[in-house]
């Protein structure tokens, strides 16, 4: 079987003071675990050009990176909100409309849930320390913490499992769910981990708020690859 190609979101970074477009490499290496082509697509491309973007992928994985512009979901910038890219809101949300009129599937990871969430008429918390403090440290880069998985959903099916250690990485997570979604998985403290869509009938759609690329973890990556062929 040919392998698939994925669109994967390569958002712009300064490096030795020149503007690059990047990805991580650790997203590249899980997706070719499970026998995917990443194509890179930078995220400043201009939003009416999304659908051409994805013409010949069958799959769209929407990365990490900064917040989400509160502008977006009709709130003023929190005094905490972190560094924003407007140019890359506008062309992921354009790629998020392209993918799902394909009806292509789509693996978002933590920016990528936040993304899809306001895409499609959600809002965030900005910084959840302060505006939803509790007991978990979803900012602790070194940090994991367990998750409850919702029976009987897609992410269920997916991980094979209703509990999961995740790693956390993140000061904005979910607040208000969009309309199209509902939520799959937990924190101890409440807060969203992973969505997916409400209309079962709907393409494959699984965002989380954690890094599975990071913790090599193959379950997700797969259950993409078998959306995809």
């Amino acid at each position: 079987m040919t392998p698939a190609p994925v669109a994967v979101t390569a958002p712009r970074r300064s490096v030795d003071g020149r503007e690059r477009v990047t990805l991580n490499t650790a997203y590249v290496r899980a997706l070719e675990r499970s026998g995917l082509v990443p194509l890179a697509v930078p995220t400043m491309i201009a939003p009416d050009r999304a659908a051409a973007a994805l013409q010949s992928v069958r799959g769209l994985v929407l990365t990490g990176g900064e917040d989400v512009a509160p502008q977006r979901y009709g709130a003023s910038p929190h005094p905490r909100l972190g560094e924003v890219d407007a140019d890359r809101d506008a062309a992921e949300v354009a790629l998020i409309e392209a993918a799902r009129q394909r009806r292509l599937p789509i693996l978002a990871i933590c920016r990528g849930i936040q993304i899809l969430n306001v895409a499609l008429g959600g809002t965030l918390y900005q910084d959840l320390e302060s505006e939803r403090p509790g007991p978990v440290p979803h900012s602790d880069e070194k940090g994991n913490h367990q998750v409850r998985v919702q029976p009987g959903s897609l992410l269920e099916r997916t991980l094979g499992t209703r509990t999961a250690t995740v790693n956390s990485r993140h000061h904005q997570a979910i607040r208000d769910l969009a309309p199209g979604l509902r939520a799959v998985a937990w924190a101890d403290d409440g807060v969203i981990e992973a969505a997916e869509p409400v209309d079962a009938n709907a393409p494959w759609i699984v965002a989380v708020q954690w890094h599975p690329e990071d913790l090599t973890e193959r379950a997700l990556f797969d259950g993409f690859a078998r959306a995809v062929a």
